[in-house]
Formats: structure tokens, C-alpha cells, sequence
């Protein structure tokens, strides 16, 4: 890509897709994958709040241990009338998710926190799809590949769970698991990167 920054960029992300669409920005940057527990949702607490807490709580468990650089966080959850689907512990888990998701529209949501120096910037782009009408016997095939069980909500959208999806309305990298797009803004409003050639 064109751009080019003078900080020491940290993905706090173990996911290869994220690594992957961070990479387009073309600016180097290291990966190391944050330990913190991940609470589970509170009573009450919105989808979208929850994945924000979770992103800053990934970014500052890496920012404890490397100060003074820039740390991105990130947490993707899928949700439908409430309730958050996170990665399923299993086949037979991913095939209720699935069952659920089915022919309904569920939100994508995606929290990204930028850490650095004490300066924090937070956001969340939300993408709504909507599932096909699944058949039992495409539910089941699906989970038996393992691909389910990595990613929130029991699908990814970049693999063969693009199959089970009718149309979505938003961000496409945001399903995969990191807004570019708009990461990209965030980090050029606060002059962390800076398009190549650009003095200003």
C-alpha cells in the first residue's frame, strides 16, 4: 500500500485474517497475540459495548509488556437479538449457532482500540447479514469441516461460510475481522500513518 509511519505497530491478534488485512496498509508491524481472559457478557450489556471491552482489554494486557508503541486490539462478535455467538467449543455447538442463524440477519460487530502513550481511540463498525434458509444436512457438512471453530458466531465468511450467506449491508472486512477501512482513518487522524510522499 502507500502509506508509511514512523511508530512501532503491534497487533494484539493471533488471527491470521487480521494479520492479512492489516498487511494492506503497508506499514510493518509485529504480532503478538494477547493472553487476557476474555470475560463473558455481562446481564444487560450491549453486543457492541462488549466487543469494545474486549478490544481494549487485549490491546492493554500487549501494551503492559511493550510501552511506547502503538497497539491494536480487536474483537469480533456476532449477535442476534441479543444474544452473542462467540466461537464454538465444538461441531454440535457450531450446528445450534447455525440452526439459530439461519434465514434471520445477525450483526457483526467488530471493537478496535488504538493504545498508545496514554492516548486511546476506540470504535465499532457493525455489519448486518443475512443468512440463507439452511438445511440440515448443509449445517451439519459445514461444522464437520472445522472450520466453525476458530471463528464467532461458527462462520466465516472468507471460507466456505460464504455459502451460507444471502447478502450483507456494510463492511465486508469487518465479518472477516478487522475494519480496514476504517482503522486506516482512524490512524491517519491521529497522524500515525501518513500517505507516502505526504509532508504535511
Amino acid at each position: 500500500m502507500f502509506f508509511e509511519t514512523n511508530e512501532t505497530i503491534i497487533l494484539a491478534s493471533a488471527s491470521p485474517r487480521r494479520k492479512e488485512l492489516l498487511a494492506r496498509l503497508g506499514v510493518p508491524f509485529s504480532v503478538h497475540a494477547s493472553t487476557a481472559d476474555e470475560r463473558p457478557i455481562e446481564n444487560g450489556e450491549k453486543p457492541e459495548t462488549y466487543a469494545q471491552a474486549l478490544a481494549s482489554i487485549k490491546a492493554s494486557a500487549i501494551y503492559e509488556d511493550h510501552p511506547g508503541t502503538l497497539v491494536i486490539g480487536a474483537d469480533t462478535v456476532v449477535a442476534l437479538d441479543g444474544k452473542v455467538f462467540p466461537k464454538p467449543k465444538s461441531a454440535a455447538q457450531a450446528v445450534e449457532y447455525l440452526h439459530e442463524l439461519s434465514g434471520r440477519t445477525h450483526s457483526v460487530i467488530t471493537g478496535v482500540t488504538l493504545l498508545q502513550d496514554g492516548a486511546v481511540t476506540n470504535f465499532t463498525s457493525i455489519t448486518e447479514v443475512t443468512f440463507r434458509k439452511l438445511d440440515h444436512a448443509l449445517i451439519h457438512a459445514y461444522a464437520a469441516t472445522g472450520d466453525p471453530l476458530d471463528k464467532a458466531g461458527g462462520y466465516g465468511i472468507q471460507t466456505a461460510g460464504g455459502l451460507l450467506v444471502a447478502k450483507i449491508a456494510g463492511d465486508y472486512d469487518n465479518v472477516v475481522g478487522l475494519p480496514i477501512s476504517e482503522l486506516a482513518d482512524a490512524m491517519r487522524s491521529r497522524g500515525l500513518i501518513r500517505l507516502k510522499g505526504d509532508d504535511r
